[in-house]
This record gives structure tokens, C-alpha cells and sequence, in this order.
């Protein structure tokens, strides 16, 4: 079986103790058929030299402004040889070194593949594919075909749920999603999304808007607003 060609691409603004980090961890990876794409948005800070430092094994970097972390991801998504796309940003890793080599033993008729999270040390279940008012996966935690998000690029209108809109438009377009019941991501929870619940999820609140039916909205939308006010409240 000859193994798809994989592109992990890592977005990145000043964080440099975080991008050594997932570097190393990246290029531990024992799949052969991988490229590694480095997208940063012009750091002030020491990350120019990390990068350097890991240069001869990096494929592409890119160093210049841009309008945000999704603006990022699509410049990566357009430098991508790879058949599949996997995100890895600054502070996350692969769960194992072994993950590619996990999900491509066998080849999958899918569109988007994804399985479990490691967040602070604890495996977090992926949900089964469905169309919801939250992700039913970690984005880190997902491989996703190249031509998939050529289709639907991220929508940088949307400073935080740009990812929930994306994999929302494939599941309604009929994309094809499968889950791997082992962990894929050991994911940084010092993000912008984790510290800033409530607009999180007015953001999600945006999507289901703008991409749900009718009918959809009507079952969605209460519960999102119920937590949506109840983080508001808690000052979250």
C-alpha cells in the first residue's frame, strides 16, 4: 500500500518556547510520507531563530503578516502537496510518535478522519459525526483532505469558530467523516479559545446562523444561548 502524503502545517505568532515544542514533537513522527509547512506571522520574538534551527528538516516556511490564525491555516492549506492536512499549532503535538502510521495502516474512504484528544493529561472522547452546536472533535485532532479545504476555506470573518464552520459546511455537503478510537492530539489549552469561553461561543452562535436551516437553528440555537449567558455570567 503506498502511504498518502500527509502535510502538517503549524500557524504561529511569537511563541517560540511553544514552537520548539511541537517542532520537536512533529518531526518525531515515524511516518515516512509526511512534509512539514511553518506559517508565521512575521514573531518579534526568538521564534525566527527556533525556526532556523530546525530548518534543514521543515519543507516551507513563510514569515510575513497576516489577519489572523484562520488566515494563517489557509496559507498553509494553498503551500500543501500533501493528499491530507493535519494542523498542529505552536504548543500541540501528536499524542504518540506512532499516530500517522496508526491512521494510514489501512487506507479509509473518508474525507475527514479524527479521533480522541489529550487535554492535561486526560484522553477527551471525540463524539460520533453530527451536526451540533459545538465540534464533535478536536481540530488538532482531525486530518482533513487537501482538496476538502480548498473547498471550504476557513471563513476569517470568524476570529474564533472558523474551524466549527468549516467542518459544519463539509458534514451538511456530505463529506465523508470517520473516527479512530485512539487519541491523534495532546492539545495546548492555553489558547485564545479556551481563555475566552463566551465569545467563543457567540462566534459559534454566528455559524449556526449563517450556515444552519431553519429548522436546524430552532433545535440548535437554545442551548447555545443558554451556556452562551451562563458563561456571561460566570464571567467567563
Amino acid at each position: 500500500m503506498t502511504l498518502p502524503k500527509v502535510s502538517v502545517v503549524t500557524v504561529c505568532y511569537n511563541s517560540d518556547k511553544l514552537l520548539q515544542k511541537t517542532i520537536t514533537n512533529v518531526l518525531r513522527q515515524t511516518y515516512e510520507n509526511l512534509e512539514y509547512i511553518i506559517i508565521d506571522g512575521a514573531s518579534t520574538d526568538s521564534t525566527a531563530q527556533v525556526i532556523d534551527s530546525f530548518r534543514p528538516r521543515l519543507t516551507t516556511v513563510v514569515s510575513e503578516p497576516d489577519s489572523g490564525i484562520y488566515d494563517a491555516m489557509n496559507k498553509g492549506v494553498r503551500l500543501a502537496t500533501g493528499e491530507w492536512v493535519i494542523f498542529m499549532n505552536a504548543g500541540d503535538g501528536f499524542a504518540a510518535d506512532d499516530v500517522l502510521q496508526r491512521v494510514f495502516a489501512e487506507e479509509h474512504a473518508a474525507d475527514v478522519i479524527y479521533g480522541d484528544v489529550v487535554k492535561r493529561g486526560v484522553i477527551r472522547k471525540a463524539e460520533a459525526p453530527h451536526n451540533g452546536h459545538r465540534m464533535f472533535f478536536c481540530h488538532q485532532s482531525a486530518l482533513t483532505r487537501t482538496a476538502c479545504l480548498r473547498e471550504y476555506p476557513f471563513d476569517i470573518r470568524h476570529r474564533m469558530s472558523a474551524d466549527f464552520k468549516l467542518f459544519k459546511q463539509l458534514f451538511l455537503a456530505g463529506k465523508r467523516f470517520l473516527q479512530l478510537d485512539f487519541p491523534i492530539a495532546d492539545f495546548d489549552v492555553t489558547g485564545v479559545s479556551n481563555s475566552l469561553r463566551s465569545a467563543g461561543l457567540k462566534d459559534n452562535i454566528r455559524v449556526i446562523s449563517e450556515v444552519d436551516s431553519f429548522k436546524e437553528r430552532l433545535r440548535l440555537l437554545p442551548r447555545l444561548y443558554f451556556v452562551y449567558f451562563m458563561c456571561r455570567l460566570r464571567g467567563r
